[in-house]
């Protein structure tokens, strides 16, 4: 990886222990599925945040991408931004480089 994202990481890990403590305090009696479901949310969160980073941190390849289609040589054409849902429910915002191929028309958006 590009940065090294662990102090940040361990801010918001730190948070959701502290976060899960207090919500345990405030509610003593909750059962073990009512606990597991707010570890789960609050872990989900943070989940969703390293998943975000760990794919920004990727490097965008210097050399112009190749049509999977057609293989061409694909053209880029700014950066767009796509919203993904994790598998617990979470949302996670990508800002990518996106290509074109200008034989086919085939649009590429590069895990880099």
């Amino acid at each position: 990886m590009k940065q090294d994202f662990a102090a940040n990481w361990q801010v918001q890990a730190d948070e959701v222990i502290t976060g899960v403590q207090a919500w345990r305090l405030a509610h003593p009696q909750a059962t073990l599925k009512e606990i597991e479901q707010t570890i789960d949310q609050q872990l989900a969160a943070l989940r969703a945040h390293m998943l975000a980073d760990a794919a920004m941190a990727s490097a965008v390849e210097a050399a112009q991408p190749v049509c999977p289609a057609c293989g061409g040589a694909m053209e880029w054409r700014g950066t767009h931004r796509r919203c993904l849902v994790t598998q617990h429910d979470q949302a996670v915002v990508l800002e990518r480089h996106y290509a074109v191929c200008p034989t086919c028309g085939v649009g590429l958006f590069p895990p880099g």
